[in-house]
């Protein structure tokens, strides 16, 4: 692989050059924020830290991705969101649900084969293809409302992030799509509310542990 190819992915790319997506590069200050922001309602919450620390991560990577458009920029964009989705998993098996470490462990292993599965579903439905593997999450996060978490406060908070986040791979996935419409694209709404999506679930977090 040459991993300093550089491909153009999105409508608002025109070009090769560091500012050719500059909505989408600066968008991911939603990111930035929202990681400060939960950062500091998290103090004495190590986990809570990491977790707005990796969102933070995620905004820098997608920014390179945004601005380089290479291989490598690429890769420091998907890179720590899967690292933050099998963190919050881990955070979500061991505090909120008191699985011992060894299980808590484990249930977040299962997120592999899970995926395995649901991405050929996935990929069986034109609409849902574009975005395949994000598709996961939302599945998931209602999974997680209606079997481990049900009757609990942290349910409506994972069904209003399923909800946040469903709304932003859809406009994800229609980006190209839209192009002749709408030259700037979609993707900056990803952007957007996915900072806050993500925000939101370090805060569901956060109240779990502070009650």
């Amino acid at each position: 692989m040459d991993w300093m190819a550089q491909s153009i992915d999105y409508c608002e790319r025109v070009g090769f050059g560091f500012w050719d997506e500059p909505v989408n590069a600066v968008t991911n200050l939603s990111f930035v924020l929202a990681g400060l922001v939960m950062w500091g309602r998290c103090r004495g919450l190590p986990m809570g830290r990491a977790l707005s620390a990796l969102i933070m991560v995620i905004g820098v990577g997608s920014f390179l991705w945004h601005t380089f458009a290479t291989r490598w920029a690429e890769m420091a964009d998907t890179l720590p969101i899967g690292i933050f989705i099998l963190t919050y998993l881990f955070a979500v098996n061991r505090d909120m649900l008191r699985w011992p470490l060894w299980r808590a462990a484990l249930g977040t292993a299962a997120f592999i084969p899970y995926a395995m599965v649901v991405v050929p579903l996935a990929n069986a439905l034109p609409f849902f293809r574009v975005s395949n593997f994000y598709w996961t999450v939302p599945l998931l996060l209602v999974i997680y409302a209606l079997i481990f978490l049900r009757g609990r406060a942290e349910a409506r908070g994972f069904w209003i992030g399923a909800g946040l986040l469903a709304v932003s791979i859809s406009v994800r996935s229609v980006d190209r799509a839209w192009c002749e419409v709408l030259p700037i694209g979609t993707h900056f709404l990803w952007h957007t509310i996915n900072g806050v999506m993500l925000g939101w679930m370090v805060e569901v977090y956060r109240r779990s542990r502070i009650t």
